[in-house]
Order: structure tokens, then C-alpha cells, then sequence
């Protein structure tokens, strides 16, 4: 089911976007977001609740500062923080909060320019004995630490005799791997310290993978405490977590700037939990910005648009950072829709569109977008001897209305569909289905209808061939 709900994403969000501009207009570079000014004020932002639920809770503060430009730069490392009564919560330099008493306190942060703000916490439950469940608070550690990814034990073999669910989209099986397989060698409950589990993760024990954690930290005393309390899996009255969201969603920041994250997970009873530390966090572009274990977002010099994937259980969120060139121009003419959006956008990122290229390296690249081939000789002669304006839209139409486009893109939808040939299948559905797509790329199909065929054909795929991607992706 999963694998059907991702690739129906895909689909839906798959867009062929063909921008062409009409020249580069004159330009005036203001590199990045230019001066910021003064610093006016800064401030706390909430995200979450204000209270913290036992020993297990956490915080982390944002804390942003507004400038007189009106520009907002994350300021959550640059800070001090200072609490009273000091028995109640402890803060680090980075603005995460940890439980240590139950009670009321008020945080005070302060800016090297001297502005100031505070934010009121308090602490109840910290003596209780909270049971500690598996699925919520245990295998997302081995998420964020890499455990459970197919390089590691989460590929179908395992690793080194120990096998995990692939991102931990199984517990129940994850349990039973941990707890009950080998005999249980891996939990040691009468010195839960000496447990295996604990001990290879620290690299105590000769462990392949290196230290992954320290026995102090945050999901080092969690696992201890889990073990302690005997391995409990949870119980069906358990909550169950929803969504999760990531603060701030989007930010404007400059090149080698810092933004610190803030994670939210949300409950089925209503509750909600700061989960900063427990998510595992990737870039889409190293080259661009990277991002730290606790959630800091590091811009490096290179301009454009950097998305940063927070993945929790089976819940993901993103956090989108916008790192201008800081280009001023005018954007060229819009041919159609497509180039509003993409101009606006290069607009806000102050990246000029490319210049024009000549009339044989547009044939040669349109021709290997749309046909998978480089034109003939002869096509490329009588091309660049026409001296209509509107040739190139004129080769567009031709190139889409050929049969090699079809060709070409029911080959490229086959593969990504994953298309072949089973046992149960046999060559005639296999071949239907390649026919069923070749043909919506022929008819020009608007891919709208095209997804929405596959998503809901049904019936024998040999007189339906589109219910063939179904059958190949069954409900779990």
C-alpha cells in the first residue's frame, strides 16, 4: 500500500516544465539578501506547548531576531539563556530545554546587542514512572541514528546476523527482532546497562557500524530506561502519532547562514510532543545546505532553493530554505504559465534566467527531451536555413506529435511503473500494459486522467491492462 500511495504522489506531482527565455535583461548584483540593518527586536517563537510532561519531554527554543531592514534571521545559537528559579528546567547554548523538577519558570534569552525576551515553562510528572512505548519513543532512534536504513540492518538479509524493518515501518516486527529473536541476547533486564544493544551502539562491543550513541545521551538513557521498565511494547490505549510539523517552514536566509528547527509531533488524544531531537533529517542538496542531528540548517555558498526532509515513524514534513543570488533583473516575456511561475520564482531567489541559446543547441536539446534522439543531419540544415520566428514552436509540436515521442516516454513511464513480466502476469498483460501507456502518451492524455486510470482501474487487467499496476502493487 505504501509503495502504491508514494508512486501515485509521484504521478500526480510529475510536471514536464519547459522555460525558454528571450535573453538575459541588464542586471545589478546585490549578493544575498544585502544589509540587514539593526537589530530591532527578538523573539521567542512558540511551537508546541509551554509544558513539559515528565523526565522524557524536551524543548527547543527558536528564538528570532527582526530586523530594521525587516529581514528575520535565526539568532537561537547566538543568544544567552538564563532561567529562575533555576531547580525547574536546564537550557544549553542552543536553546534546548531539558526537565529537572516539576514546577513553574521563566526563561530569559538576551541578544550581544542587549534586547531581550522571555518565555514561560513548567514541569509536572517528573517523578512519574511514564511507561516508555516502543513504536513512539524507541525505533525512531534507530531511524535518526541510521540503524534501520537499507545499507544497514534494514535490508531484507539484515546485517551481521540482526535484521530491522526498513525505516521502521514495522514494529511489531522490530520487537520481536530486539526482544525475543536469538534467545533475547540482545536485552540483558537484570544489568540493563550490559545490554548488547546498548553496548554494540556504543562501540563498548566491537561494532561495524562504529559508535552510534552515547550511553548519556538523549537515546542512550532512553533505550536504558526502556529495558529497565522491561521492554514494554505499548498498549492499544496508547496514543498514536498523526502528523508532525516542522518550524519554520520556510525561511529566507543567506549564503553560510544558520537556521535552527523545531519538530511538533501530533496525537490521536490531542496531545503533542517536541520531537527535535528524535527526527532524522536530510538534505536534498549537500552542495547547498546541510543539516545537523539537532535539527540546525547550515547554508553553504551556492544560491537557489534547499529542502530539508524530517522523517518521524512513517511521517515526514519539510522545511524549505530560500538562499538568493540577489540579482536584480527584468524578467523576459512569459510564453505561458509555466514560465510565470518559473520567472517569479527566479525572481525571488534573484537568479537570472539563461540567455537564449542558438538554433542548433535548442534542436539538439529538444530533440533529446521530447524524442530521446538527435535530429538528422538534413533536420538540423533545413532548421537552421528557416527564417520563420516561430519555428521553434512549430518543432515542438512536431516533436510531440511524432511517434517516437510515444515511444520514448511509454519506455520511460514503464520503467518507473515498473512494468515486467511475472509468472501470474504472463506477456500479455505485460504487453497490454506498455500498450495501455503508449497509447495515453499518443493521445496526448492529460496525466490528471492518466493517473487517475491507474489509481482506479479494476477488473481482469488482460480486458483492462491498466489494472495491471494495481495487481502489481497489492493492499497490505
Amino acid at each position: 500500500m505504501r509503495h502504491r500511495v508514494a508512486l501515485a504522489a509521484f504521478l500526480v506531482t510529475f510536471v514536464i516544465v519547459s522555460a525558454i527565455s528571450t535573453g538575459v535583461p541588464a542586471q545589478t548584483e546585490t549578493p544575498g539578501l544585502g544589509p540587514a540593518g539593526n537589530l530591532a527586536a527578538i523573539e521567542i517563537e512558540q511551537a508546541g506547548e509551554a509544558i513539559l510532561h515528565g523526565r522524557d519531554s524536551r524543548k527547543q527554543l527558536l528564538v528570532t531576531g527582526r530586523y530594521s531592514s525587516g529581514q528575520l534571521h535565526d539568532l537561537t545559537h547566538s543568544v544567552t539563556y538564563s532561567v529562575a528559579p533555576t531547580n525547574v528546567v536546564q537550557i544549553d547554548a542552543g536553546g534546548f530545554v531539558t526537565p529537572i523538577g516539576d514546577g513553574a519558570a521563566t526563561v530569559t534569552v538576551k541578544a550581544a546587542s542587549g534586547q531581550t525576551a522571555t518565555l514561560a515553562l513548567s514541569v509536572d510528572q517528573i517523578e512519574s514512572q511514564i511507561p516508555i512505548n516502543f513504536a513512539n519513543q524507541i525505533v525512531p532512534i534507530f531511524t535518526k541514528l541510521g540503524c534501520n536504513t537499507g545499507a544497514c540492518h534494514g535490508k531484507a538479509t539484515g546485517q551481521n546476523g540482526f535484521r530491522m524493518s526498513l525505516l521502521g515501518f514495522y514494529p511489531e516486527e522490530d520487537f520481536d527482532f530486539l526482544v525475543k529473536e536469538q534467545r533475547g541476547r540482545r536485552i540483558f533486564p537484570s544489568s540493563p546497562e550490559y545490554s548488547l544493544l546498548l553496548l554494540k551502539s556504543t562501540n563498548s562491543l566491537p561494532h561495524g557500524g562504529g559508535r552510534r550513541l552515547e550511553m548519556d545521551s538523549l537515546e542512550g538513557e532512553l533505550i536504558l530506561r526502556w529495558i529497565e521498565q522491561g521492554t514494554p511494547f505499548g498498549s492499544e490505549e496508547d496514543r498514536v502519532v498523526e502528523r508532525i510539523e516542522v518550524f519554520p517552514k520556510t525561511q529566507t536566509m543567506n549564503r553560510g547562514g544558520d537556521q535552527q528547527l523545531t519538530v511538533i509531533a501530533h496525537y490521536n488524544d490531542g496531545s503533542i510532543d517536541d520531537v527535535t531531537r528524535m527526527v532524522k533529517y536530510e538534505s536534498n542538496d549537500l552542495e547547498m545546505a546541510e543539516v545537523t542531528r539537532q535539527g540546525v540548517v547550515k547554508t553553504l555558498d551556492a544560491a537557489g532553493e534547499a529542502t530539508v526532509m524530517v522523517r518521524f515513524q512513517d511521517f515526514v514534513s519539510v522545511f524549505r530554505a530560500r538562499i538568493p543570488l540577489g540579482v536584480k533583473f527584468q524578467s523576459p516575456p512569459a510564453k505561458n504559465f509555466v514560465d510565470q511561475h518559473v520567472f517569479a520564482k527566479l525572481q525571488t531567489l534573484g537568479i537570472p534566467p539563461s540567455p537564449l541559446c542558438d538554433d542548433a543547441t535548442f534542436m539538439r536539446r529538444v530533440s533529446v527531451d521530447i524524442n530521446g534522439s538527435l535530429p538528422t543531419g538534413d533536420a538540423v540544415s533545413k532548421f537552421l536555413a528557416d527564417k520563420d520566428p516561430n519555428k521553434r514552436d512549430r518543432l515542438i509540436d512536431q516533436l510531440l506529435a511524432s511517434p517516437r515521442y510515444a515511444d520514448y516516454f511509454a519506455n520511460k513511464w514503464n520503467s518507473v511503473l515498473r512494468n515486467q513480466q511475472t509468472p501470474a502476469s504472463g506477456k500479455t498483460v505485460t504487453f497490454g500494459f506498455h500498450k495501455f501507456v503508449r497509447d495515453s502518451m499518443a493521445s496526448n492524455m492529460p496525466y490528471t486522467q492518466f493517473v487517475r486510470r491507474l489509481l482506479t482501474a479494476s477488473g481482469d487487467a488482460r480486458a483492462n491492462p491498466a489494472a495491471n499496476w494495481f495487481a502489481r502493487f497489492p493492499r497490505r
